[in-house]
C-alpha cells in the first residue's frame, strides 16, 4: 500500500481504538485499568496518520499521483477494523471455563471483613478466603456472590468468573461449587446472583487438580450480564 493508503488504515485503526475506549467495548479485550492506554494509542495513531498524509501531500511531485498503484485487494485490510467497531465479541464463558483449570491463588492479604451482617463478596475473594483462610470470618454469615453458570460433563453446577491479569487472552476461571437449594434448571453462561453461607465442602478441579470451594446457597436469581464481565480483583 502507498503512504496515503497506509495513513488511511492507521487513521481507521486509531478511530477504532478511540471508539472502543470511549465506550465499554474495550472491556471485551483488556482490563478496565488499561482504558487510558487504549485512548492514548488511538490518539497517537490518528495524529501519526494525519501527519503522514500531510507530509506525503506536501512532498508529492507532479505526475506522482498515478505512479505505483497498488492492488485494490489491499483495502481488505480495513475489514477487521470495521468488525472491531461494529461487532463486539462476547466475553469468555462456560466453554472456556470448564476446559481450563481453576486459577485460584492465595492473596498476599485479605481486607478485614465487617464484624457482623451480610456480606457481598467477589467470587475470587470468597473462593480465596474459603480455601486459604478456611472460611475465617465467613461462617454463619449471609454471603452474596455474582457469576455465570458453568456445568461439568456430569451436570454439576459451578459459579464462575473469568479473572484477568492484563487482557482477555490471558483470562482464567475461578470457580466455586454450588450446593444447597440449587435451582433445578440452570443455563450455562447465564448470570446468577446467589445468596448462601460458607461450607467447608471442597472438591478438586478435574483439569488441574486445584481446590474448588463450595457455597451452600439459599437463594439464586438471574441477573443481567455485568458492566464488566471479568474479575480483576484476584491479582490486586
Amino acid at each position: 500500500m502507498n503512504r496515503q493508503a497506509q495513513s488511511a488504515v492507521m487513521f481507521l485503526l486509531g478511530a477504532a481504538l478511540l471508539h472502543a475506549g470511549l465506550t465499554d467495548l474495550y472491556l471485551r479485550y483488556v482490563k478496565a485499568g488499561l482504558r487510558p492506554l487504549v485512548l492514548a494509542a488511538g490518539v497517537v495513531l490518528i495524529a501519526t496518520a494525519l501527519a503522514t498524509a500531510w507530509y506525503e501531500w506536501r512532498n508529492k511531485g507532479p505526475g506522482e499521483e498515478h505512479a505505483h498503484r497498488e492492488p485494490r485487494v489491499s483495502w481488505l485490510l480495513v475489514l477487521p477494523l470495521f468488525a472491531l467497531i461494529l461487532v463486539a465479541p462476547p466475553a469468555l464463558g462456560s466453554y472456556s471455563a470448564m476446559r481450563t483449570g481453576t486459577a485460584l491463588q492465595q492473596s498476599y492479604g485479605y481486607m478485614k471483613l465487617p464484624a457482623s451482617g451480610p456480606l457481598r463478596l467477589g467470587l475470587a475473594d470468597y473462593a480465596g478466603r474459603a480455601v486459604y483462610e478456611h472460611g475465617r470470618g465467613l461462617a454463619g454469615r449471609q454471603i452474596t456472590i455474582t457469576g455465570f453458570v458453568a456445568l461439568d460433563h456430569s451436570g454439576t453446577p459451578y459459579l464462575v468468573r473469568m479473572a484477568l491479569n492484563c487482557c482477555a487472552a490471558d483470562a482464567q476461571p475461578v470457580k466455586i461449587g454450588l450446593t444447597g437449594q440449587v435451582p433445578p434448571v440452570l443455563k450455562p453462561d447465564g448470570w446468577l446472583q446467589v445468596t448462601g453461607t460458607y461450607t467447608a465442602k471442597r472438591t478438586k478441579d478435574t483439569v488441574n487438580g486445584r481446590p474448588i470451594p463450595y457455597l451452600e446457597i439459599t437463594e439464586a436469581k438471574p441477573v443481567p450480564t455485568p458492566h464488566d464481565p471479568y474479575d480483576e480483583t484476584w491479582n490486586n
